[in-house]
């Protein structure tokens, strides 16, 4: 199967998301250790959730993406039909 350059972007960018969630979340750890343990853990789930958020954004666009193909594979056989049926 063939993927359209939207498609790959859309991957690298999310394997791309991925990697900076894993080191920003450490990054951001090690960052605020010298506010205390528990600020510096709070800080750091607040980063993740917003980070997964952002990943779940790029995934609703490979979805949609998905979903505008299928869709537009059953326009093209209900017109099929639709002019079958008409003659």
């Amino acid at each position: 199967m063939q993927k359209g350059t939207f498609d790959r972007i859309i991957n690298f960018l999310l394997g791309a998301s991925w990697a900076f969630v894993l080191f920003g979340a450490l990054f951001t750890l090690k960052t605020f250790m010298v506010l205390g343990l528990g600020l510096s853990l709070f800080i750091t789930i607040i980063f993740i959730l917003v980070s997964l958020f952002l990943i779940l954004a790029l995934d609703a666009f490979a979805i949609n993406r998905e979903k505008l193909l299928e869709m537009k594979k059953q326009t093209k056989l209900l017109e099929k039909l639709y002019s079958k049926h008409t003659k």
